[in-house]
């Protein structure tokens, strides 16, 4: 079979199962309280159908670039958005809407735009342990900012978790091309150190990614599918000599795709608060014949009568019969 078929296949699959998990993250948060802790989570299956389909997709995703160049394979990825919006609509019970198909498009677009300005040739640079480090640092410093309490958690714990893949995917490929070199040696602790951050970071985009999701699945999720691949392009381009095609042109498209990508996003967040508001509004309105609470309270002998009534009943004369 041909590589290139190989490599599509392996994409699509994979990307299916990055929009079912998180389609089940997002049914998770749904029904979780919001201050449920990481603790809670552990203790339910859903959460672990989520990892495992997680860590499945992820594995399709390094077998997909084994067979195909990353100018194939990573726009592919951005098929998740387009499989989880429906899967999301559909386990809503709900139908999708025009402003989020219009969303979904403008975000693949404008991810489409950035993916086709970047490099095409395979990777054969990698980060030394002290970059890794440094990029480590660096990231845990972006992700503590957006992790701060305030407004919008969901969008910026979306571009964290984003950011926290991204990275993971970078020092991935630091470690497969080192692991594939057989210039040195197969077992090093500076492998092993890189491997560390490499599962650090791979959980906190996806616990991150968890938050993101309490508010909504269309938004958050186009978020994370934006900034991952941002973020791995910007550690190619600052530290593995990674260029962009077409030069100083290339950044013309580039900061289209961005404007086209940000469009999506706001018409993505402006679905998500339409649908909340409808579902807020359906939830408020009372069942017809349903009587007044106070009413119910009022009108009722229950046992909070029986303090009232107990002195007069125990009642005696002063000085007997």
């Amino acid at each position: 079979m041909n590589a290139t078929l190989v490599a599509v296949a392996l994409s699509l699959v994979s990307a299916a199962a990055y929009a079912s998990a998180a389609v089940a993250q997002a049914r998770l948060a749904g029904r979780s309280e919001p201050d449920a802790g990481v603790l809670r989570l552990l203790g339910r299956g859903a959460w672990w159908s989520a990892v495992g389909l997680n860590a499945g997709g992820a594995l399709l995703h390094v077998a997909a670039l084994k067979y195909g160049p990353l100018t194939l394979v990573q726009p592919l990825g951005a098929l998740t958005l387009v499989a989880a919006v429906p899967l999301g609509a559909r386990a809503a019970g709900r139908r999708v809407t025009r402003i989020e198909w219009r969303g979904t498009v403008l975000t693949l677009l404008g991810l489409g735009a950035l993916l086709m300005t970047a490099g095409g040739t395979a990777p054969q640079e990698t980060l030394s342990l002290p970059e890794a480090l440094a990029v480590g640092a660096g990231t845990v410093a972006v992700v503590a900012g957006l992790s701060r309490p305030g407004a919008r958690p969901g969008l910026r714990h979306a571009a964290a978790s984003g950011i926290t893949s991204g990275v993971a995917s970078a020092l991935t490929q630091t470690l497969t091309v080192s692991v594939t070199d057989h210039t040195g040696p197969l077992f090093s602790w500076d492998l092993v150190i890189v491997a560390l951050l490499v599962s650090a970071f791979a959980m906190s985009g996806l616990l991150l990614s968890q938050i993101a999701y309490r508010g909504g699945l269309g938004a958050p999720l186009a978020v994370v599918t934006l900034a991952n691949p941002v973020a791995a392009a910007a550690i190619g381009l600052a530290l593995l000599g990674e260029r962009l095609q077409g030069g100083t042109i290339g950044l013309i498209p580039a900061a289209l795709g961005t404007a086209a990508a940000v469009r999506g996003v706001i018409l993505l967040s402006r679905a998500q608060a339409e649908t909340s508001t409808l579902a807020d509004r359906a939830t408020a309105e009372p069942k017809p014949g349903a009587g007044s609470p106070s009413r119910v309270v009022i009108g009722s002998r229950g046992p909070m009568d029986q303090p009232t009534l107990r002195p007069e009943l125990d009642r005696t004369p002063v000085g007997g019969p």
